[in-house]
């Protein structure tokens, strides 16, 4: 039976949350036919992103009950604002059920976490909001990926990439994953290198993200309590 690894669209994502391990997961389900993708929304209205760039679901969640794999990416504002949509955290619990891997991509682990998926867990995201995770019961880890039991997640953006590729290997192999790593030519290497943890004031930014969490969640009282006290 065809396995479906369906990433969760839901409007204001950031794209290459999404587009890079659509990318890895699709070039599985070339080589492999037993697997397929889908990207899974409520409907199928093309959605604004956090560019220029809209996306289309290529099915509804009414379409994709019970996938193999389930992949929440995340974004700013709108991803604080999806942690009150009842809608979309109904269908990742039902999905989450049957599904042997449950994902995410940067702040989509706080979807998780709203979902009441990170309970007892390890969990990763954006640094930015790393915190938030403990209010969902989740222990944050400063890790590129992080796998719990069936749970999988990624810290921001661009490790979803990375995730993506451990998460072939662990289908398919080794082999298999470095091939796709080939074939889509992921071969990092930054103009200004790494990124230097140690010299970086991630204190500088906190009441930046603390001051969008508020502004979102200013209509859900209960919830924004929960992320701030």
């Amino acid at each position: 039976m065809t396995k479906t690894l369906a990433f969760v669209l839901y409007p204001g994502i950031t794209p290459l949350d999404l587009v890079g391990p659509l990318q890895v997961l699709s070039a599985l389900a070339q080589i492999d036919p037993s697997f397929e993708v889908a990207v899974v929304g409520q409907d199928l209205t093309p959605l604004d992103t956090d560019t220029p760039l809209k996306l289309t679901p290529s099915h509804t969640f009414d379409q994709v009950t019970e996938p193999f794999a389930l992949i929440v990416p995340g974004g700013t504002e709108p991803t604080i604002a999806a942690l009150a949509n009842e809608p979309l955290l109904d269908w990742i619990r039902q999905a989450a059920r049957t599904a042997e891997v449950v994902g995410s991509v940067c702040t989509g682990s706080l979807i998780l976490g709203a979902a009441g998926l990170l309970d007892g867990r390890q969990a990763t995201t954006h640094w930015g909001v790393r915190d938030l995770l403990a209010k969902f019961g989740a222990t944050p880890v400063v890790e590129r990926w992080v796998e719990a039991g069936p749970v999988i997640t990624a810290a921001g953006v661009s490790a979803g990439i990375d995730m993506a590729l451990h998460l072939v290997e662990r289908l398919a192999g080794e082999q298999t994953a470095r091939t796709v790593q080939l074939l889509i030519e992921y071969d990092p290497q930054p103009p200004l290198g790494g990124i230097d943890w140690r010299t970086v004031d991630l204190d500088f930014f906190t009441p930046q993200f603390q001051a969008m969490v508020e502004s979102v969640l200013a209509d859900h009282p209960a919830l924004l309590a929960r992320l701030t006290t």
